[in-house]
């Protein structure tokens, strides 16, 4: 019988270095958030929401298996980096189906199309409301997906949903509990505290935004079927694919990001961990290769955009070259990881 913790040998002192990082960040980053000090309550917003950053990435990774010997263990771990992250309302495993899917049918499968909600469904105060705030930059749309998850058990007839009625109440009472605890201590670390997420949920939704043109599509049930309208296949993956890396100079600025943004050789090899995506990536691909968006390229869209990104069904278009041609690349929105709808 195995005894191996990690699923792959040349991965214990980078999978260790990366647990350590989230699980201390994030006990630091209260701490110095408990502080008296205003250098270190900044000190502390940052390293905290950094921290849930990574522990967002490694659910990534313990959803594909890349952690871990056993499944067991991904579970578990995914579970406990979900309540760092604060999408613990949904299972492990719904948030792993979930993101299996956008792998297996190469397309962003949503319960929850938020732009038919906003465009169609909603109060048009709601839709202002919304907008305004993306205006701002408050990542409203993000923020109604985690609260979708959590009343949606509450709001369907769907059997499998409503059966996770106490798990998301007990959830949401011990979270109230803690955050109470929080507040009681220290107001101002309360308020940090959400600043720090907010910094997490605006940092993935920027690099999720700009890492596919595929198609969404509203699927109720978790076997419910795409239109097949199109070949989706290997060569239709890597084109509606983009590594929107930090940076192509300093590549080890994309650790910061658990390397996540090297996602064409991801998707090319998704069984591949973190810490082996940036060779992998150079090994498939050249500098040149069309599919590489740095992010600097990238930051004006996410200005110019920021509205026509909730209500637009187009993601927009990117040129082949040049310093302009991601100007024109709208993005996604609402197609997080931590979202099991």
């Amino acid at each position: 019988m195995s005894t191996q913790l990690y699923r792959y040998a040349d991965g214990r002192v980078a999978n260790s270095l990366a647990i350590a990082y989230a699980l201390g960040g994030y006990v630091a980053g209260i701490a110095l958030l408990l502080a008296d000090s205003w250098l270190a309550n900044a000190a502390g917003t940052l390293l905290l929401g950094h921290a849930m950053i990574i522990a967002a990435y490694l659910i990534h990774e313990f959803a594909h298996g890349t952690i871990f010997a056993k499944p067991k263990y991904n579970e578990r771990a995914g579970e406990l980096a979900s309540w760092i992250c604060g999408s613990c309302y949904a299972g492990f495993q719904d948030l792993r189906r979930k993101h299996m899917r956008h792998h297996v049918d190469r397309a962003d499968v949503l319960t929850f199309d938020t732009k038919v909600f906003l465009n169609q469904r909603c109060p048009a105060w709601v839709r202002k409301l919304v907008l305004a705030a993306e205006w701002a930059y408050v990542p409203a749309v993000e923020l109604i997906m985690h609260w979708y998850v959590i009343i949606l058990p509450f709001i369907t007839d769907n059997p499998k949903h409503r059966a996770n009625r106490r798990k998301v109440l007990l959830t949401l009472l011990v979270r109230v509990v803690l955050f109470g605890l929080l507040a009681a201590a220290s107001l101002k670390a309360a308020i940090l505290y959400f600043v720090a997420w907010s910094i997490m949920l605006t940092v993935l939704r920027f690099t999720d935004a700009y890492q596919h043109t595929y198609d969404a599509f509203a699927v109720l049930e978790d076997d419910g079927k795409i239109p097949a309208d199109k070949q989706r296949d290997r060569v239709y993956e890597q084109m509606n694919t983009y590594s929107n890396v930090v940076s192509v100079r300093w590549p080890v600025l994309d650790l910061l990001l658990l390397n996540f943004a090297y996602h064409n050789a991801h998707h090319e090899k998704p069984v591949a961990p973190w810490y082996r995506l940036r060779k992998l990536h150079s090994e498939l691909y050249d500098s040149e290769y069309s599919q590489i968006l740095p992010m600097h390229l990238l930051l004006k869209s996410f200005h110019q955009h920021r509205l026509r990104r909730v209500i637009d069904d187009h993601y927009g278009q990117v040129e082949l070259s040049g310093a302009q041609r991601a100007d024109g690349f709208y993005g996604a929105v609402g197609v997080s990881f931590l979202t099991a709808v």
